[in-house]
This record gives structure tokens, sequence and C-alpha cells, in this order.
């Protein structure tokens, strides 16, 4: 690959995407105001902060009787994260846990750490840099499908783009047959009943209400059928080498060198697929938000990876060829977390940032305030990656939290990281992209943290751009 181009001075300030409205006073302690908090939050999980919340590193707060603390210290979030102290609520996998059984991203205690050590090695950088050529193909792909069109959903393009790697990965399978049936299963599942509800707040366990949930269970069932059919046919008919994260799975031994259980298999091939697809296109959309709306940070990017093409990657050491696009994405990370909230309670009493924590309070932590609080970040709500460039390990930033910490980090950020390069690069070295319509887009969570409408692109190939 060629020498990447030397960067441009970045603008002194970056551009300030739209956002939620910030609302200007606490809701209160009262019934009444813990209900206009369910109301907001039931509408988008960052729709209940105040001013408040961007200034104090911790906030005691009651919610449906319950205790809690908000709590905003990147220091003190860090150590709750990783401190055997604290439990993730049993009733927080209530959204997911119809679409990913017990797999990694649900599993607690002993069962988590057992699966967390027989996965290590399918998430190695070496088992990462061996799926780079389908992350490759999965871009060339999506450029392939936008060819021709001057507009375009690029939420939906990058959706079925990042599934199509993730399948290729996982079971060497594009995204069709039954490919396509997983991305629609899964975008219906993402887009309804994986919205937290009213009934999940105030639900004191995984299984409480849960006649309410016949709709997760249904589109749940039909997911696990589509992912045992493509384990089956694979255990029909064995690769002869190692091909695909699949055939690691299947090798995979416990640690008195038994296979994983069929179950097991399927549900952390469900947790890959779901996890793994979901985020990485809610990421790849929100960077081209952001680049539509700073052409000229996106045309500094397009210059790196013009002159050093994507169909030329081949090993992990080639995407440092890349350090703006690099950076535009964990500046993505920062102002649009996949992951806005995490929750953890608390198992004993302890002390967090000068309060008192009782046993069962609730800690919440939302890279969504952290990413944006203005005691801990310069002009924190600006797009501004150039403050990741000379940051070799910007996991090594405390307010830094995309992928959670401590032992429950995502094991998959490598993977993800790589995949959203290689498809973003391959866009922008094919497009130039912009807003179709100046309606702002505004982040909507629930599991993800999505557009709350998805715009159509205005896509101009490179050959016609304006000079």
């Amino acid at each position: 690959m060629d020498q990447a181009v030397p960067l441009a001075p970045p603008p002194a300030r970056g551009v300030v995407p739209p956002a939620p409205k910030v609302h200007p006073r606490p809701f209160g302690g009262t019934i009444l105001g813990q209900l206009r908090v369910a109301r907001e939050m039931a509408r988008s999980l960052v729709g209940a902060y105040t001013e408040d919340d961007f200034e104090a590193l911790a906030t005691p707060y009651v919610f449906m009787g319950q205790s809690g603390l908000l709590l905003s210290d990147p220091v003190a979030a860090r150590a709750v994260l990783a401190s055997p102290k604290y439990g993730r609520p049993v009733k927080a996998a209530r959204p997911l846990r119809p679409l990913v059984g017990d797999g990694l991203l649900m599993a607690e205690g002993e069962t988590w750490r057992r699966q967390r050590k027989s996965l290590a090695p399918v998430f190695t950088p070496a088992a990462t840099g061996d799926l780079l050529p389908r992350f490759v193909a999965a871009g060339a792909g999506l450029v392939e499908d936008l060819a021709g069109r001057d507009r375009a959903n690029l939420a939906r393009a990058f959706h079925r783009a990042t599934l199509d790697a993730v399948l290729r990965a996982l079971f060497s399978r594009r995204a069709d047959a039954e490919g396509a049936v997983l991305a629609d299963l899964a975008r219906r599942y993402m887009e309804g009943p994986a919205h937290f509800n009213f009934f999940d707040y105030v639900a004191r366990g995984a299984d409480d209400l849960t006649f309410l949930d016949g709709e997760r269970r249904r589109v749940g069932g039909q997911w696990f059928k589509a992912v045992d059919a493509l384990i089956a046919a694979r255990r029909a008919c064995p690769h002869p080498a190692v091909l695909d994260l699949l055939d690691r799975l299947l090798a995979a031994r416990t640690e008195d060198g038994a296979p994983l259980p069929d179950q097991e298999i399927r549900d952390q091939c469900s947790s890959m697929l779901a996890a793994g697809f979901e985020t990485t296109s809610r990421l790849l959309f929100w960077a081209a938000y952001l680049l539509a709306l700073d052409p000229e940070t996106q045309d500094r990017a397009r210059a790196e990876v013009l002159a050093a093409p994507a169909d030329e990657v081949a090993s992990l050491d080639d995407l440092k060829r890349w350090p703006l696009l690099r950076a535009v994405l964990f500046e993505t990370l920062r102002l649009y977390p996949s992951a806005p909230l995490i929750v953890r309670q608390a198992l004993e009493a302890d002390t967090v940032a000068g309060h008192a924590v009782a046993p069962g309070c609730m800690i919440t932590i939302s890279p969504w305030v952290i990413h944006r609080h203005r005691k801990l970040w310069e002009d924190p709500t600006a797009f501004r990656p150039e403050r990741f460039i000379d940051q070799a390990h910007p996991w090594g930033i405390e307010a830094f939290l995309p992928f959670g910490a401590g032992p429950r980090v995502c094991i998959g950020a490598g993977f993800a990281l790589a995949e959203a390069q290689i498809v973003l690069a391959s866009l922008l070295a094919r497009f130039q992209i912009a807003m179709a319509d100046e309606r702002p887009v505004l982040p909507k969570a629930s599991i993800t943290l999505g557009p709350d409408h998805e715009p159509d692109f205005r896509l101009t190939p490179i050959g016609q751009a304006r000079p």
C-alpha cells in the first residue's frame, strides 16, 4: 500500500451536530416527576437528561422506588465496572435475551467467565486479521449496491453491509438467502421489541410480566430457528480447515476439554450477529452523517483512503495508513456511543465518588453523558476527530467508554473497528456524500443509539465531485 498522505490542519472548532433537548431543570423526586422521566426514557434512553447532569459527576436519584446514582466520574465509573461488588441487574436482560439467549452478552458469574475464556481465541488480533478479506468483500458489495444511484438510505445500506460482513466472518455466507431472513428479523426486532418499555422499568426481574413479551418471543423464536439452520448446515458439511468464526466455535473447548454445547454455540452466534452488525451499522451511519455535515474532514479522510485503497488491506497494520479515518470513528463513538447506558446494581455496601451506596442501589453510567460532559471534554458537543489523532490507544482516555470497561469490556471491539474502517473507506473512495435535505437527524436510544429517522444521502461519484 502507498504511504498515507499528510494530514491538513484541522478546523479550529468542529461542526456541532444536532442533539436531543437537554432539560433545564431536574424533574424532581415526586411520583409525577418520576413518571415524566419514565415517559422520556421510554421514548429514548438519552431523552431525560438535564443541564445539571452535564455538570455534576455524581447525582443520587430515586426512580420507581429504587435508589440510584448517576455516575459520570470516569475513574469511579471504571472502578464500579471492574468491581465484583456490582452486578448487572437481572431485568436488564429482558429486551435482548429473546434474541441472543444465554451467550456471552447475557451470561453472568461463573458461566460468563467460562464463556469469556473459551471465546478469547476467537477474537485475537490474529483471528481478526484473518477476516480482513471478508470485510473488504463486504465493503465492495456496499459500493456495488450503491453504484448508479444519486441518493440512498445509508442506514439501510450499512445495515445490510455490516450483516454481510459478520455473516461472511461467522458463517462464510453473504447477506442473501438465509442471511436476508436474519437481516429482516434483526431489523424488526431492534426497531420494535428491543426497545425498553414501561413494564421493563417496573418489573423486578427478568421473568416478571413476560406474558407481555409475546412479540419478543415470536421474533426471537424465528431468529433462533434461522441460526440453528445455519449451524446444522455446517455440521452436515464441515469445512476442511478453520475458515470462519463458526469453525472456531465448533473447535473451541471448555476447561475440561469438552466441546461447547450446541445451545451455547447457537447463543454465541446469535450474540455475535445481533450485537456485531447492529452496533457497527449504527457507528457507520453516524460517521457518515458527521462527514456529510463536515465536508472538509470528509475530503481529508478520502485523501487517505485513495492513497491507500481498501482493497489493498492485507493486515491490521495496513489500517494504520488511515489515522484520520480511525479518529473519525473514535470521535463518532464519543458523540454517539453505540451502548448509551450501562447499569450496575450494588451487591454490598460501598462508597462511590463520596456517596454511600447501599446493597441494591442502581449505579447508572451513561457514556452519552460522560462523552459530552462539560468538565471532561473541550468543546464536548463538537465533532473534532483530531482530538484522537495522537492517541495510540484511546481506551486509555478515562472519559472514553464506547465499549464499556472492566472485565466485561466488549470482546469484539477490534473486530468491529476493523470492519467499520474498511467499509467506510470503501464508501468514501467511491462517493462524496451529503445530506439530501436539511432536516436534522436526532439520536434515539434503546438498546443501541440510532437515528430518529433514516434520511437519504446524496451520492456523487468521485470523478464527478466538486473540485
